[in-house]
């Protein structure tokens, strides 16, 4: 199973929640980072889809085990190391509709990445190319003249406009 082999579908209906990190063992099983809040949340999804760009690919999920404080799951058609191999670093998606509203003041990470942020002063610092969680808080990247890494704390997230593209943030452009 492989890249080239996946189905065009919409991609903009999947939200992405996790990747395919590495293969586990010989028979076909692979560890899996995960991008939701708890490790195991992507087993709330018993069909996944795989890939990257406009390329994606439904796949089910037959197993799954928490190891090492990770989650290793064994997917349907993928019954060997190499086939496994070929799915390394594919990210793991769900549709849109599948997943529960956002409470008031939580967003998906997806909705984040490419809104404009701008700050008090109207300078807009840029785009938000990704997140980082550091443990303490989730850190936004945002790619402009230069890169900024602003804490998503409300300290410095100000307000938050999905349907205007923009975040409002107070934070300098020389920080």
């Amino acid at each position: 199973m492989s890249l080239d082999k996946l189905d065009a579908s919409p991609a903009e209906n999947l939200v992405v929640m996790g990747r395919i990190a590495a293969p586990f063992g010989i028979r076909g099983w692979v560890k899996i980072q995960s991008f939701t809040e708890e490790f195991d949340g992507l087993l709330d999804y018993p069909v996944w889809h795989l890939g990257r760009g406009d390329q994606w690919r439904e796949i089910a999920v037959l197993e799954s085990e928490v190891h090492s404080k990770g989650l290793v799951v064994r997917l349907d058609g993928c019954n060997d190391r190499d086939s496994a191999a070929a799915l390394k670093g594919l990210d793991i998606a769900v549709p849109r509709a599948a997943l529960p509203e956002a409470e008031e003041d939580e967003y998906y990470w997806s909705d984040l990445i490419g809104l404009e942020v701008v700050n008090v002063q109207g300078e807009v610092l840029g785009k938000v190319s990704e997140l980082l969680e550091t443990g303490a808080n989730d850190v936004l990247v945002v790619q402009g003249e230069r890169e900024h890494l602003l804490p998503f704390i409300a300290q410095v997230i100000l307000k938050v406009d999905l349907k205007a593209g923009r975040i409002n943030v107070d934070w300098g452009a020389d920080y």
